[in-house]
């Protein structure tokens, strides 16, 4: 049964649906086979493949004379490629600029662009001819090593494929998008992809990972540095990866004593003039501080970017915040996607170097076929010229006596047996052929043409001797155009796993309200007697206090939750140390932070353990408890959390298993205390369920698990604080008002914090003027539920703003 019915008004019933279907992937297959994807044997899209030949057609040889490229792109449109002469010509001057093809396949005269981004003059004002690395992508087209089909309009032949004498898609790398899929492949050095390749033809069992030792990775035209190797090795294990690109930059010390940045080398396809407008874009939007002066000395001879920096800027500091804000370090993803026989795949390395063999052992056998038969036919006719001038009187009398050629070829066979190919050459012969100086030269050419005769065979019979003559040929490509790496692969830091070369000890990590960090040695605080002044804790930088102080280890996995819901991560050890009174490191150099963003919770994650459960508990009474796998791969960029409505914010989370309690504490001295079990797990993007009735005044100011002591530590704003029993504290059902936690009055002011504690415990107040005071838990004394404490800490004029706690043993 069809899809089509016709009926007898010549109208068709067809079904949209299927119509539209079987269209869409007739265009699909179209752009994929015949437009956007290379062929993984010559490495060429069509519109290259035809610019070549029509090249070669036009006799553009690179010792040749240049021709106009309108009149390259006229002859290619009409006879081969019928889409357009501004697809023909863009990508002719892709296949010319030196800073998009490693070794470039168009010989360009006149303005083909540069890498500021400037466009090509118009096809007729430049001019073209091929490059002696086009020459070789042709050579021995015409002895039958490819096929030929008719283009478009069956008025002309043009070949399927290339001969491609070298790995083309391995040392110039291609770049397309079809229906659905895309390849993106990066170039290479012509030595190392020709070494690679004679040592497949050597062992094709090597490994990918012996290759490796070969190719070290992509070497691009703008040269720049590769960081790491982990993308190059996914990529040549499966076809895909990510690889970070960075440019090449030196600091130097100028005549004033003032450091500035040069760049020398850019990553791959990255637009120079765009680059420098983005460096003074961020200077000026102080996105970037520290940098002076920008300036491009760059010329034909290679790139020179100048950046003065301030006299007491740090240019290291300045280059890391340069790498991660403009393109001077990008990633390029690769996917090494090409037609095989046809079909789209992609490919490793190994498959890349095998198809490409596969390739010139047809091109060869076919060559060496083609040479055959042509050297053949030559000694057979040559034979018959032996005779003819051995019998010279006999066949001079034929030719006399004969009324046409046919009646000669008829007698010279009945005579001397000769074929028709043989009789015309002797027709053909002309008398001066007939010296013994001409016969010397027949003879030499004859014994000349059985030794090729001989050795052609030899090369079709054995498979090893056509292997060989593949590596012999390849070999001398390699040292008429090989060069060396313009591409520097360095380490990069996330190749070394650094936890195995930090000493693990426990650190105290402190955070300020205007969001410095820094980590300091676990001994720097000693524990003091409850009323002292405590010590400094930073240097006390205007308007900024410590707000979140904790113990950890240098090996720990920190969450950082911020007050918009969001969550980061760092290693312990990879927080800069500092001393007791620096101010540290603004942590938006470390986490990649949004404008009025801000961490409002930390916790440590030493393992990953998919079995618990984070918990979080907003300002205004929400709680949500989301599964940690959801939590396994946190994005440079963060992940979102929770979400939150208007002027909410995250103010705690905590890791649990789910059968715990929490205690929550408010601002006016209320607490809740309620199983965690009764509220359902839910998603990242999920916004939670109520935890306790709140006054229009109130807000969440801290919770805590039940488990993780015997009482609860209340502390004032104005220094005050007690230990409450838990068993004063029944669990209630989740949302209701709670029960009354501490007395606020006046003198004491509004609860700071409550935290769940042990008397072996040791408490760390932090007031808003930067001071900090270490108590042990065991002085402080046991109040009910409806009083205000006793004085923790002298503020005078300040507040205590954060309390933690460190664990005893």
């Amino acid at each position: 049964m069809t899809d089509t019915k016709k009926f007898e008004n010549g109208i068709f019933d067809v079904d949209i649906n299927k119509k539209m279907r079987s269209s869409y992937l007739d265009y699909s297959m179209s752009v994929i086979v015949a437009r956007a994807l290379p062929d993984v044997r010559d490495g060429l899209k069509p519109v290259h493949r035809r610019i070549l030949y029509g090249m070669s057609e036009l006799g553009l040889a690179s010792n040749g004379s240049y021709k106009k490229s309108a009149r390259l792109v006229g002859d290619v449109m009409g006879k081969y490629h019928p889409h357009g002469d501004s697809s023909i010509y863009d990508a002719t001057v892709r296949l010319a600029q030196n800073f998009n093809m490693r070794y470039p396949l168009v010989d360009g005269q006149g303005n083909f662009g540069n890498i500021d981004g400037d466009g090509a003059a118009a096809m007729r004002y430049t001019e073209v001819k091929m490059t002696k690395m086009a020459e070789e992508m042709l050579r021995d087209i015409n002895k039958d090593t490819v096929d030929f089909v008719p283009n478009f309009d069956n008025d002309q032949t043009e070949p399927v494929v290339l001969p491609a004498r070298f790995p083309n898609l391995l040392v110039n790398g291609s770049s397309g998008i079809a229906v659905g899929m895309a390849t993106n492949m990066p170039p290479h050095n012509m030595n190392e992809i020709i070494d690679g390749v004679v040592k497949y033809i050597d062992n094709d069992e090597v490994t990918i990972k012996e290759l490796e030792e070969i190719i070290k990775g992509p070497d691009f035209p703008t040269g720049a540095q590769i960081m790491g190797r982990e993308g190059i090795d996914k990529a040549y294990r499966t076809g895909r990866g990510k690889i970070k690109i960075r440019a090449v930059c030196e600091i130097e010390e100028s005549k004033k004593n003032r450091d500035r940045i040069i760049i020398t080398e850019l990553p791959y396809q990255v637009n120079k003039s765009a680059l420098v407008m983005k460096i003074a874009e961020l200077t000026k939007e102080k996105t970037i501080e520290g940098i002076t002066k920008i300036t491009d000395s760059s010329t034909k001879r290679g790139i020179r970017i100048i950046i003065d920096l301030k006299r007491d800027a740090n240019a290291q500091v300045i280059l890391n915040k340069l790498y991660k804000e403009t393109q001077m370090e990008v990633t390029f993803g690769i996917i090494n996607l090409a037609l095989v026989n046809g079909e789209p795949k992609v490919l490793n390395l190994k498959q890349l170097i095998r198809y490409y063999v596969d390739h010139q052992v047809e091109v060869i056998t076919r060559r060496t076929q083609y040479d055959l038969n042509k050297a053949e036919k030559r000694a057979h006719i040559i034979e018959g010229l032996f005779i003819a001038l051995d019998n010279i009187d006999k066949v001079i009398k034929i030719i006399r006596g004969s009324k046409d050629d046919s009646e000669v070829k008829e007698k010279l066979l009945k005579e001397f047996g000769l074929t028709d190919e043989q009789s015309q050459a002797i027709l053909d012969m002309r008398l001066r052929r007939l010296t013994g100086l001409e016969r010397e030269k027949l003879q030499s050419e004859y014994d000349k043409l059985i030794e090729d005769i001989k050795r052609y065979k030899n090369i079709l019979e054995n498979n090893s001797v056509l292997m060989d003559l593949i590596k012999t040929e390849l070999l001398e490509i390699k040292d008429k155009y090989g060069d060396l790496r313009k591409t520097v692969i360095s380490a990069d830091a996330s190749d070394i796993e650094l936890e195995d070369v930090i000493k693990e000890e426990d650190v105290v990590i402190t955070l300020t309200n205007m969001g410095y960090i820094k980590r300091m040695p676990e001994g720097t605080y000693k524990p003091q007697k409850r009323g002292g002044k405590g010590i400094t804790a930073l240097s006390q930088k205007e308007d900024d206090f410590v707000n979140d102080l904790f113990v950890t280890s240098t090996h720990d996995r920190l969450l950082f939750f911020t007050n918009l819901g969001k969550v980061y991560i760092l290693r312990a050890f990879e927080i800069p140390e500092a001393s007791r009174s620096s101010k540290g490191m603004a942590l938006v150099n470390l986490l990649n932070l949004s404008k009025g963003e801000f961490v409002t919770s930390v916790i440590n994650s030493r393992e990953y353990d998919p079995e618990l459960y984070l918990l979080m508990i907003t300002e205004k009474g929400l709680i949500k408890k989301t599964s940690n796998k959801e939590f396994k791969n946190i994005r440079k960029n963060g992940l979102i959390g929770i979400s939150l409505r208007d002027k909410d914010q995250l103010i705690s989370v905590h890791i649990v298993k789910g059968d715990e309690e929490i205690m929550l504490v408010t601002k006016n001295g209320k607490a809740i205390r309620f199983p965690i079990d009764s509220i359902r797990p839910s998603g990242r993007n999920a916004m939670g369920v109520k935890t306790i009735s709140l006054s229009k005044d109130d807000i969440i100011v801290s919770s805590d698990l039940t488990n993780e002591g015997k009482y609860l530590l209340t502390v004032s704003e104005n220094g005050y604080g007690k230990l409450t029993e838990l068993e004063e504290y029944r669990s209630q059902s989740r949302g209701g008002k709670g029960l009354i936690t501490y007395k606020v009055t006046n003198k004491t002011g509004f609860v700071t914090a409550g935290r769940i504690v042990n008397k072996s415990d040791d408490l760390m107040l932090i007031a808003d003027s930067g001071i900090i005071i270490r108590l042990l838990i065991e002085d402080i004394s046991v109040n009910g539920r409806n009083t205000q404490g006793v004085k923790l800490m002298n503020v005078k004029d300040s507040k205590i703003v954060a309390i933690t706690k460190y664990i005893g043993d």
